[in-house]
């Protein structure tokens, strides 16, 4: 059995710090500033923004499904080439590049700016892959929980402190407000740009470098070593599992990252100091929640843990769902006058909880059932399977609000998150760790 070594504090520090950098596109891009401009002033289509909530999830679902075709057979390139930090790279220009072209869309512009959300939205959402495939390079497994829990940590602060920015600075969306707040895009890609630069620094290549054969290219190369794994597949049963619920339980995540401020502005109808206030305390709890899940998974293990946040899951769902039901209910009982938008910022606490501590930990839950050399397949695969998951979120999400309205479809996510923790129970966590220890292609 084979123990790695924990890596030096620079470079898990570095690895960390790309975490750190992304969060600025997934927040201002996808969540909290240009997910409403595209549906409010892009499209604008309102009372109910029904087309401009479809085409966004169009849009993104577009995106997560390229990612799902094209990260396997990367993660496979970057393990016989062992050229992560390559691919890495690339990506990230990628995601720079397009961000900052969102400048030039104007209100109307609906394919352009269509087309820039999937482009970027597929560069980053690679980068996603290509970065947590260095995670087990950087200590034994045990110690995996706690290493994600911080770079994801550090995402949080990163997004808060960029978001923060940008939100002063910028101001609300409008569009009145237009020629201020579309710099939105170059502010991403610029922040995004030079806070990754210690991961291109210092984060270490490891792994062993294969010729391509004489005749072949590293594209069959790639196509050769998914179909190797995959005739292998039936071995890691626990890992299957895991994927499958990786697959629920990311449909629903991504569902409330590309539309809680979409229903906070919707359906609470929340006011520019309530949105700022949500903004905080979800990338606060998010990131105390990944940090303090990591140090416990040391703890409990990774599979309780991960269950653990899933549970906390379905009680954040129920609380966004009934925050209407739950203010009437205040208000009689205690006799006050508290406005829904308020009450909700209670539901945004136990959703940035699971949120950290979520993703945190199912990414180091694959690490521990991946084996050395297969790391960029295997997170291929949690790639793969993530994005897949956010194409079926996104499309089932947007048909039922077209439908029902965003404030009925949400509970799509209470069966996504059910679905989820019942693929858990199969998992044997030692036995994955173990197989995963001695396996040798």
């Amino acid at each position: 059995m084979t123990v790695r070594a924990l890596a030096r504090k620079r470079e898990i520090f570095a690895w960390s710090m790309f975490d750190f950098a992304n969060q600025a596109y997934t927040l201002l891009i996808i969540t909290v500033i240009y997910g409403d401009l595209f549906t409010r002033v892009i499209v604008g289509d309102g009372p109910d923004y029904r087309l401009g909530n479809l085409l966004w999830s169009a849009a993104l679902a577009m995106s997560y499904l390229m990612v799902a075709v094209a990260n396997p057979v990367c993660g496979a390139m970057m393990d016989h080439a062992a050229n992560r930090k390559g691919y890495l790279f690339i990506s990230y220009l990628l995601t720079v590049l397009t961000t900052a072209m969102l400048y030039w869309v104007e209100p109307g512009w609906i394919w352009p700016a269509m087309v820039l959300i999937i482009l970027s939205n597929f560069a980053y959402s690679m980068g996603e892959g290509f970065i947590a495939s260095f995670l087990t390079d950087l200590g034994p497994r045990k110690a995996l929980g706690w290493i994600s829990g911080l770079g994801w940590s550090l995402g949080y602060v990163g997004g808060l402190m960029a978001t923060a920015f940008a939100l002063f600075f910028l101001g609300e969306v409008s569009a009145e407000n237009y020629p201020v707040i579309r710099w939105v895009g170059p502010f991403a890609a610029l922040f995004f740009l030079i806070a990754a630069i210690p991961t291109f620094i210092w984060l270490r290549e490891r792994g062993t470098k294969r010729m391509v054969p004489v005749g072949s290219n590293m594209l069959r190369m790639g196509w050769q070593r998914i179909a190797t794994t995959w005739q292998s597949v039936h071995h890691f049963s626990d890992l299957r599992w895991l994927l499958i619920s990786v697959f629920f339980a990311m449909a629903g995540v991504y569902i409330i990252i590309a539309f809680s401020f979409i229903y906070g502005a919707q359906v609470i109808q929340w006011d520019e100091n309530v949105r700022v206030l949500m903004f905080v305390i979800v990338q606060i709890t998010a990131a105390l929640g990944a940090i303090g899940f990591g140090f416990l998974q040391s703890v409990i293990g990774a599979r309780i843990t991960y269950l653990a946040t899933l549970v906390l899951w379905l009680v954040a769902i129920l609380a966004i769902w009934q925050t209407p039901l739950v203010t009437v209910l205040l208000n009689d009982w205690f006799a006050v006058n508290w406005q829904a938008q308020y009450v909700f910022l209670f539901s945004g606490l136990l959703a940035g909880l699971s949120l950290g501590s979520s993703q945190s930990a199912g990414r180091a839950l694959v690490g521990v059932l991946t084996p050395h050399g297969k790391a960029g397949e295997f997170f291929g695969f949690w790639g793969m399977t993530s994005k897949l998951a956010a194409v079926f979120g996104m499309l089932g999400l947007g048909l039922m609000q077209w439908a029902f309205g965003l404030a009925d479809a949400i509970i799509f996510c209470l069966l996504l998150f059910t679905l989820a923790i019942v693929a858990v129970i199969p998992i044997n966590e030692r036995r994955g760790g173990d197989l995963a220890d001695n396996w040798r292609d």
